[in-house]
């Protein structure tokens, strides 16, 4: 047998991460020599998930506030008699994935879905403040379903009339005749389009937005419809009363390690904790790169596949709160139609201006929060976790540590104080648009994360590029872009997804 020194390598992987993952997986079938490293020891690089004492180690390695990559400034806080730390999946980055994505058809059609657990994300809610007529804040379902919209009593009738108008123009937004109506505001904020055309009020506009998971909540007419007619077209494929799903043990994580495990088992080799300190181009027109790993070990490939830790100047940066709650808050998990599933997972957004921290400091973006319960796999039972971030601002860091006190308050409905048994607090700083360069034909860079709240598909484009110049420097090979038969002694009986 080869050693890997001596094995020529038609390409290596440099990290773990989801879109490395996923070529991975896009290449399992190939019968090409493939090397997947990884300098940490750990799957999923920025979609990574940790146990407690994993999250510990991660955050005292990017406590710096100053330093370079994707993340920095973390710290840990926790209550006394934390339970076993390894009890717990804390994912990084979580998105949710709506029924529509591209994402699951890419893992259903290349097979790897049989080995993630997908589960319901419910109800997204709004947070309102106490007020003169609520002594208490509170959490409003957001309705998402014409059924859900006619049922709700905080809404009037004249308010559900234009809301119901605009839905039934969202699903058919691409047609000539509505085309004609939003095309000439495509680049302008939706709220005002909101306001404009369909005269819904600021609370009805507010859940819109909401819909979208607009980081900066300033979303467009054209990004706004897409991102909405996602999730009302999503409601109901994969069963009643819910729009998308969470992969069980961590998220994206656990889709980077199913990749990775499908590329293993196709023959590629992994090598975790091992990293590249060197890359060298050679004269050898079929063996043009000399790599340099980490372990003193020096390989040779045809092509290098890796991920960048630069963030483009007109980047954004995130800041996030992972917090272990000492309480599984049922409420919030209800099923909210006869039929649909206990959800997993629901989503809470705090409009621009409706939290303050201590010094009187305000919101300046929308605050979203995921909160997810043990059926996650991410926590033991009668615990949950809530998943808080906003875009980064000097005072957001207080503005999350508030959001995260009101949301407590608002779901315990005023009873005793909910302990917050673990808190990870860091930054992240991300691309706006998913991106690849290729501008060295034989080293290809992925582009840095793109800190979405829900899965955007965009986020594929790079990798099927990457699949298509690497088709076009080996020649071609016996399989489809993440298109397989299934291995042998593996059936689609009982297919969750079929149909």
């Amino acid at each position: 047998m080869e050693s890997l020194s001596d094995t020529d390598w038609d390409v290596v992987i440099s990290g773990t991460g989801l879109q490395q993952s996923l070529f991975a997986l896009a290449l399992s079938r190939s019968g090409k020599n493939i090397l997947h490293v990884d300098p940490e020891g750990y799957y999923g690089e920025n979609e990574a998930a940790f146990s407690l004492q994993e999250a510990d180690a991660w955050a005292q390695k990017h406590a710096s506030p100053d330093a370079t990559g994707i993340f920095r400034a973390a710290e840990v806080t926790k209550a006394e008699g934390v339970p076993s730390p390894r009890g717990y999946s804390l994912a990084l980055a979580p998105q949710l994935i709506h029924a529509r994505s591209e994402l699951l058809n890419k893992l259903v059609s290349s097979k790897a879905f049989r080995q993630i657990e997908f589960q319901a994300v419910g109800s997204f809610f709004i947070f309102q403040p106490a007020s003169a007529d609520e002594a208490l804040p509170t959490l409003n379902r957001i309705p998402s379903t014409r059924e859900d919209v006619f049922s709700s009593t905080a809404i009037p009738v004249r308010a559900k009339r234009s809301l119901m108008k605009f839905l039934k123009f969202v699903l058919d937004y691409e047609s000539e005749p509505q085309a004609e109506v939003w095309r000439p505001h495509a680049d302008k904020p939706l709220a005002e389009f909101l306001g404009s055309e369909f005269k819904l009020d600021s609370t009805l506009q507010s859940y819109i937005i909401t819909l979208t998971l607009s980081l900066d909540g300033n979303i467009t007419v054209e990004d706004g419809l897409v991102a909405i007619s996602r999730h009302l077209s999503s409601m109901g494929v994969f069963g009643i009363g819910f729009a998308a799903v969470y992969p069980k043990w961590g998220g994206l994580s656990e889709v980077c390690q199913v990749g990775c495990r499908a590329a293993a088992v196709g023959g590629a080799v992994y090598m975790l904790g091992t990293g590249i300190t060197n890359v060298a181009k050679r004269a050898d027109e079929t063996t043009r790169l000399d790599i340099s790993l980490s372990n003193g070990m020096a390989v040779k490939a045809k092509t290098l596949f890796r991920s960048s830790q630069i963030v483009p100047e007109d980047g954004v940066c995130v800041t996030r709160i992972t917090a272990v709650i000492g309480a599984a808050l049922p409420r919030l998990f209800e099923a909210v139609m006869e039929g649909s599933p206990t959800p997993s997972a629901i989503v809470v957004a705090f409009p621009t201006g409706s939290v303050s921290d201590d010094s009187g400091h305000t919101s300046e973006y929308p605050i979203y929060a995921m909160v997810h319960s043990s059926d996650t796999g991410e926590c033991p039972s009668g615990q949950c976790i809530v998943y808080l971030s906003t875009i980064s601002t000097a005072s957001s860091k207080a503005i999350l540590d508030a959001a995260l006190s009101s949301l407590l308050h608002a779901a315990s409905e005023g009873s005793a104080a909910l302990e917050v048994v673990y808190k990870l607090q860091y930054e992240q700083l991300g691309a706006r648009t998913p991106s690849l360069d290729t501008r060295e034909d034989d080293i290809v860079t992925f582009g840095a994360p793109v800190l979405d709240l829900a899965f955007r598909d965009t986020m594929l484009q790079p990798v099927g590029q990457a699949w298509e110049k690497f088709i076009g420097k080996v020649g071609e090979i016996d399989a489809e872009y993440l298109v397989f038969e299934d291995r042998e002694g593996v059936s689609d009986d009982d297919d969750p997804f079929d149909g």
